[in-house]
């Protein structure tokens, strides 16, 4: 579920003055591994375009950045659009979203709108993402609840390099499909209980494979599993939520729109928790 609320705004200029690619994120400069990132992307635009002028990337995100709420996901999928759109290409969105993921895996599903699903796969050519469901389809809401703003110490990349190491890792694969099968059953049939099972399931797979990887990865603070924990006997109790946790600290809290404000106002109320971000379904990246 792409959000509405949390964008990325980036502005690519070639410059025929430069002598290398420059990166800014959030008004500071960038350089060593972020940048060579951003460099390889540019290079593959550059290629498309039969040029080897170098650009001038200004990017920032009205979010917290590389704690787990898909930060680099979605700037790479507004460096694809802002940098093909510089030189002059106009890719279609399947071929947009195959360059996106060329930047960051999961940055290919930022560039569809509403409910996306990526492509499996067996080459660059079919391993892209679509929309299965406009944002209008159903208004779920993310309460993100951010407990920890600072960058994490070990990247997304680096977790899934060490995935291979977790002996949990082959089941986790094996059983994707089915798992991605209910989930897209489910928010197409408005199924909030079948949502809400395979979503926490599918989050505390990948969590555990990454506590048994070597080394292990843990990105849980108390208050992440304090909140887990909360999530589960409000619904018991009969609120609708459930939690999806990415590779940080912070928690996805996913409820129906008529229940928000509640689950926004008792995660506020949890020790350890600094603010709630609150996202509807959100469109494709676009222009502006």
């Amino acid at each position: 579920m792409n959000l509405a609320q949390l964008t990325t705004r980036t502005t690519v200029t070639f410059e025929a003055s430069l002598q290398a690619d420059q990166f800014s994120l959030n008004d500071e400069h960038m350089d060593g591994e972020p940048l060579q990132r951003v460099t390889r992307l540019l290079d593959r635009v550059r290629h498309m375009a039969g040029t080897a002028t170098f650009a001038r990337v200004e990017s920032s995100n009205t979010f917290p950045t590389g704690v787990g709420i898909a930060s680099s996901a979605s700037g790479f999928a507004a460096l694809s659009l802002a940098a093909t759109r510089a030189v002059g290409l106009s890719l279609d969105e399947k071929d947009l979203s195959r360059l996106a993921r060329t930047g960051s895996g999961s940055a290919c599903r930022s560039v569809p709108g509403g409910f996306v699903e990526w492509q499996a796969g067996h080459n660059d050519c079919d391993s892209y993402a679509r929309s299965f469901a406009p944002p209008a389809h159903w208004d779920l809401v993310d309460c993100i609840a951010i407990i920890a703003q600072q960058h994490k110490a070990i990247g997304s990349s680096l977790g899934h390099a060490l995935a291979t190491t977790s002996p949990l890792q082959p089941g986790r694969v094996a059983g994707a499909a089915s798992r991605l099968e209910i989930c897209r059953k489910a928010i197409l049939d408005h199924d909030y209980g079948l949502l809400a099972e395979v979503v926490e399931y599918d989050s505390n797979l990948m969590h555990a494979v990454m506590l048994t990887s070597t080394p292990p990865l843990l990105y849980w603070q108390p208050a992440t599993v304090a909140i887990m924990q909360a999530v589960r006997e409000w619904r018991n109790g009969g609120m609708p939520a459930c939690f999806t946790i990415d590779a940080g600290p912070n928690v996805h809290v996913l409820c129906p729109s008529g229940h928000a404000e509640a689950v926004a106002g008792h995660l506020q109320q949890l020790p350890g928790v600094q603010q709630v971000l609150t996202c509807h379904p959100g469109g494709p990246v676009s222009l502006v």
